[in-house]
Order: C-alpha cells, then sequence, then structure tokens
C-alpha cells in the first residue's frame, strides 16, 4: 500500500464521505453512524426507505460495551465462538445512532468482519474517534449485490454524491455467503436470516444459552 488508505479513508468518513469496502461477501457501503447527514446521504444514495435498518461495522467484541450495546452471557458466548465471522447480531443499545440506524426499539444490527482490510478500517476508524460505519451492502436497494472490484468500481464513478472507493489496489471482496443474522433482543434468540454460519453449527450453542 502506498501512502496511507486507511487515514484517508478515516477522514473521508469523519467528513461525512461514503466510502466502498470489501467485506468477506460483497463489497459493503460506510458512513459514518452517527451522523444524520452521513446517513441520509446513503439512503438517498441506494434509495432505501428509512423504514429499513442499518447494520454497523465493530473492529472486535470488545467495541460493544463502549458503543452502549447490552452484552450479557448471551452476546459474550457467542461473540467467543463466532466472531469474526459471518454472524451479524441484533442487539438493545443505548446508543443513539443517526435516524434510521437503529429498529423502531433501538436494537442495532452490528457485525464483526473476517476480511483482513475490513477489519483495519474499522479498527481505523476505531483509533481515530470516528464512527462506527454502517455495514450495508454497496449496491442500490434493488440491484444485485456489488461482488467485483470492477463492479465497485463502476458504482463510485465521478458523479459527487457517490462513494469513494477505499483506496487499496487489489483490493477484492471475499464472495462468501452473506451474514447469519440472529436477534437477541427478545426472550429467546431469533434467527432472523440464514447465512454463512449454517443452522447445523449454529443450533447448538443456541440451544445451550436457552436451556434453564
Amino acid at each position: 500500500m502506498i501512502g496511507d488508505p486507511l487515514g484517508d479513508a478515516a477522514r473521508w468518513v469523519r467528513d461525512g464521505g461514503l466510502l466502498a469496502y470489501p467485506t468477506e461477501t460483497v463489497w459493503g457501503l460506510g458512513a459514518d453512524a452517527g451522523s444524520e447527514e452521513a446517513v441520509k446521504r446513503l439512503r438517498d444514495w441506494k434509495q432505501r426507505g428509512e423504514n429499513a435498518p442499518l447494520s454497523i461495522l465493530v473492529e472486535d467484541a470488545h467495541r460493544l460495551e463502549a458503543l452502549g450495546f447490552e452484552v450479557g452471557a448471551a452476546v459474550r458466548r457467542l461473540v467467543s465462538e463466532f466472531w469474526p465471522g459471518p454472524l451479524t447480531l441484533v442487539l438493545a443499545c443505548r446508543r443513539r445512532f443517526a435516524s434510521g440506524v437503529a429498529r423502531d426499539d433501538g436494537a442495532v444490527g452490528v457485525r464483526c468482519s473476517l476480511h483482513p482490510l475490513a477489519a483495519a478500517l474499522a479498527r481505523r476508524l476505531a483509533n481515530e474517534g470516528v464512527g462506527p460505519i454502517t455495514s450495508t451492502s454497496l449496491n442500490p436497494s434493488g440491484a444485485p449485490a456489488v461482488r467485483t472490484r470492477r463492479e465497485a468500481c463502476a458504482c463510485c464513478d465521478d458523479v459527487p454524491t457517490a462513494p469513494r472507493m477505499i483506496d487499496v489496489e487489489g483490493a477484492e471482496a471475499g464472495g462468501h455467503p452473506a451474514s447469519t443474522v440472529l436477534d437477541l433482543t427478545g426472550a429467546r434468540p431469533e434467527v432472523l436470516r440464514w447465512g454463512g454460519l449454517s443452522e447445523r453449527v449454529l443450533a447448538p450453542v443456541l440451544a445451550e444459552i436457552a436451556a434453564p
């Protein structure tokens, strides 16, 4: 890498810009989840309604409490087993993010990426007091997911409102299945979407968590 692409990305996000970055699944779209202007810019670009919450990206499990998430025994068990990895957790959160990031009940989806560049980006942002950033797909709503660097470049054209790609030559998404989404806000864990973390692997841990 030439220069400081992670530093450039952090400054871009701090200034309210939209950032395209690779994950282990597809290319993601990041905006400062605490910035009303940045999240509105993201929604306008994706043509995404405010009734669709946005997940956020964290660098590791230790970041959860600092961000105001409720971290009980079930959360600690799941992140110790499956993070970083293809598991998005929907958790109750005391922190107030920009409008439309959280669900109506205040819960927020949070993930910790296996992709080395996404992980390094999350760490750099946290170290510089920026973000956290959103973790949503780069494609506009209704369009196919952006799976390759070439497709990401096509999205990040010269239109002023378009996202900027993280400036790491050869950076590419991993192409793995989307993450499994698990809601831990109720009396029992609820799988909202099955994905890269299979039922065969997750179900025994959920059974242990739910056991009296």
